[in-house]
């Protein structure tokens, strides 16, 4: 029987078609995950209509963060949402991370500090419903911070996004982390 042996003419061509097409792919799941991010600060703001009625916007004295973290909390750090859900600086935290977040994340700058807060914010958001309703352990939270960190490492922010330019400005030449 023969042996089948990988050549350079029957391997998978690691060209540059196939990485600008990654790239592309990687800069459609940023702005996609970008617009998960703004779509939940805006609802929660103006109260759109999808997770947030009207009158439980944020603009006419409703709270972002009493609804989910004061009557869906679950498991063992329910007492913890709990007793945080509806304060005033939890509710400004939330929506700034939000914003800040989902801003980041459409534009391709500041993709570290967004990884890093994206990764926080949605493992905390799987702390609060533990056990997930479908996995032992493993829900959309942890498979979307997991992505937020991989973007960030391969730089998806410089294809159709800013990353490009802001990684040259003098703020980011003087603090990378920010890049």
């Amino acid at each position: 029987m023969a042996t089948l042996t990988r050549t350079a003419t029957t391997a998978p061509a690691a060209n540059g078609t196939t990485a600008i097409a990654g790239r592309y792919v990687f800069a459609g799941v940023r702005i996609a995950l970008g617009w998960t991010f703004l779509w939940a600060f805006l609802d929660k703001l103006f109260g759109l209509g999808h997770e947030t009625a009207e009158k439980a916007a944020w603009i006419n004295g409703g709270s972002p963060t009493n609804g989910f973290l004061g009557r869906a909390a679950a498991g063992p750090f329910k007492g913890f949402y709990n007793g945080i859900a509806g304060a005033g600086w939890a509710d400004w935290l939330f929506m700034l991370g939000l914003l800040g977040i989902g801003v980041a994340l459409i534009l391709g700058i500041g993709m570290r500090v967004a990884a890093v807060a994206g990764a926080l914010l949605l493992v905390l958001m799987w702390t609060a419903v533990l056990p997930p309703a479908n996995n032992p352990f493993m829900d959309d939270h942890l498979i979307y911070a997991g992505t937020i960190v991989g973007l960030a490492l391969t730089q998806a922010g410089d294809t159709l996004g800013l990353g490009r330019w802001w990684g040259q400005t003098a703020l980011v030449r003087k603090a990378p982390w920010l890049r």
